[in-house]
């Protein structure tokens, strides 16, 4: 039992991680004050027949405190990436000069940084979604060798208890997550 507990809680530590890596890779795509380059690396583009990361047929970088600039590999691709940047409703502006897209920042306004902090409470309670489910796939499978009696029922609510614990470290990450990207949004 020892051995498939441990194992079980590994398995439940690694999904929960990786629902903790998409819900920061999502909060890199929100925009604050700052120009980054991760605010267009969630973009993908029309190129060669198929849909391709932005960062994979271009080089991002931060061209001034309010200003990113896109330097495009394939000149062919330049409309393609500029009208994936306008259509990607981040309320961004691109503007083509040869191979290379100058994307200026607008200010934010409250009502937009509003918008931007209810969009990562949306994205924070997504993570706690899944953080859940896979606490529920957890408690499942040891119900499941508690009704086979590969356990005791003592063993059984201890392992209960460790997945809550688990469980509740995690959506605590996400709280303080969200709490560090709503104050970093509504900075001005």
């Amino acid at each position: 039992m020892a051995a498939d507990f441990k194992a079980l809680k590994q398995d439940l530590t690694r999904r929960m991680d990786g629902a903790m890596e998409t819900l920061k890779k999502e909060f890199q795509g929100l925009r604050t004050g700052r120009a980054s380059p991760a605010l267009l690396e969630p973009i993908r583009v029309e190129a060669y027949g198929s849909v391709t990361p932005l960062n994979q047929i271009a080089n991002i970088s931060v061209a001034g405190p309010g200003l990113l600039s896109v330097q495009v590999w394939d000149k062919a691709l330049t409309k393609s990436v500029e009208s994936a940047i306008r259509e990607a409703n981040l309320g961004l502006n691109p503007q083509a000069e040869g191979q290379v897209i100058r994307v200026p920042l607008p200010p934010l306004t409250t009502e937009r940084r509003n918008d931007l902090a209810k969009t990562a409470a949306r994205y924070a309670e997504q993570t706690r979604v899944s953080i859940r489910g896979v606490r529920r796939d957890g408690m499942e499978q040891v119900k499941g060798w508690d009704k086979k009696h590969e356990i005791s029922e003592d063993e059984a609510k201890q392992a209960e208890t460790e997945i809550q614990k688990l469980t509740d470290q995690y959506v605590k990450q996400v709280d303080v997550a969200l709490a560090d990207k709503e104050k970093d949004i509504r900075t001005v």
